[in-house]
């Protein structure tokens, strides 16, 4: 990880900002964290050891899935979004593999990015996305290891959304980049599958989770996309709905479907700001 992209974090213990020397990170404080071989660093406190991240096959369904370019349209609005803004720091917080994080930084000369993610597993495919992208292990539910107000652009996209931190790491005029999937997304699968549906108070939790920020834009994305039953096992394998279902019922479900099956993608995406 770049020494630039480590000075701009804080050490989970005291919050004092951090500095890369040869391959360990650490505060004035003498709290050390050394970087992994695969490149990400754990700034998880101790407290949180056992938190459940994405398992290996979820990371790996993920990223291969992700390769297909199936969600590349939520992607590209991201990227369109974000276009002008964001120059230096993007930081995306649930990052999984890097792979919308890695589009919005490689769009604009300039800008590094920080992926964050509780899974170790997604740490390692993100820290080897792109060079400008530091990978960090960290619960997004607790404080963010990063100092006051280094993000001009932060990332959410299916993920968790802790306003206060997300707040507090972003730049006076940033923006925050959310995606939400509506109720439309993935319908052909639910059902047969048993996939975890969309809140139907998605839009209320949506506004009460980002408490303190203050919507300006959004924009649908729905497109539909053609998966082969390969396909669609990998799509449930990286969701959290792949804890829900038992392999080979899963399978069995999956049989029942065209091949190749329409599926519709839809999802908001929408920028907000501090209020």
């Amino acid at each position: 990880m770049r020494p630039d992209l480590v000075a701009l974090l804080r050490c989970p213990v005291c919050g004092v900002g951090l500095t890369l020397t040869a391959r360990t990170a650490s505060c004035p404080r003498r709290h050390s964290y050394d970087l992994a071989k695969q490149g990400y660093l754990n700034l998880l406190p101790s407290a949180s050891t056992g938190i459940e991240g994405d398992s290996a096959a979820m990371i790996e369904a993920r990223s291969t899935f992700l390769a297909g370019g199936f969600y590349a349209p939520i992607r590209d609005a991201l990227i369109a979004l974000a276009s002008g803004i964001g120059e230096r720091l993007v930081v995306e917080v649930g990052a999984g593999t890097g792979y919308y994080l890695a589009g919005v930084v490689g769009a604009e000369a300039g800008r590094v990015g920080l992926a964050l993610d509780v899974s170790r597993y997604a740490a390692r495919r993100a820290a080897r996305v792109d060079p400008r992208i530091g990978s960090v292990i960290c619960d997004a539910w607790q404080e963010l290891p990063l100092l006051d107000g280094v993000a001009q652009l932060i990332l959410n996209v299916f993920a968790p959304r802790n306003a206060t931190e997300m707040a507090r790491i972003l730049a006076p005029g940033g923006t925050l980049l959310v995606v939400t999937p509506n109720q439309e997304h993935l319908a052909e699968l639910v059902g047969v599958l048993g996939l975890v549906r969309v809140d139907g108070q998605k839009e209320r939790r949506l506004k009460e989770s980002l408490a303190g920020f203050e919507r300006i834009s959004e924009e649908s994305v729905e497109v539909v996309v053609r998966l082969d039953h390969a396909e669609v096992e990998r799509l449930v394998a990286m969701t959290p709905s792949a804890r829900h279902l038992d392999p080979a019922e899963r399978a069995e479900r999956i049989a029942v479907l065209a091949d190749p099956v329409e599926v519709t993608l839809s999802v908001t995406v929408s920028a907000w700001q501090t209020a």
